[in-house]
């Protein structure tokens, strides 16, 4: 009795589109109010550190006197906790997932100096 439930399952399927996407062929549309991960604005910036200090995961980290903005990005729970607190808003979530590694994936992004 069971075999025949999946024979006719499999004969329905053989004649169906696909319940899947074609991904990575077809490019994701992601959905409207996904976090994503996120990315800086660094001529923005001001290094004031509120975001760092906001991050309920210590992903960010923020040197003045080197003038560099770092995340962890397999630290970072996508919260946006950060986006809402820069006074410059120089944060945003961008749509899109942060890729997979074998290793921890740390990103630093270079301060420029104010110009004057």
């Amino acid at each position: 009795m069971g075999s025949f439930k999946i024979t006719k399952t499999v004969l329905k399927s053989l004649f169906r589109k696909p319940a899947t996407i074609g991904y990575p062929a077809e490019p994701i549309e992601y959905a409207e109010g996904m976090r994503g991960h996120v990315e800086i604005s660094a001529d923005k910036c001001i290094l004031c550190g509120i975001c760092s200090k906001k991050c309920p995961t210590d992903a960010i980290e923020v040197s003045k006197a080197d003038r560099m903005w770092t995340i962890h990005r397999m630290q970072c729970i996508q919260c946006a906790h950060c986006v809402e607190v820069c006074p410059k808003q120089c944060l945003c979530m961008e749509k899109g997932y942060t890729a997979p590694d074998t290793s921890k994936t740390i990103d630093t992004i270079a301060i420029p100096k104010e110009k004057e």
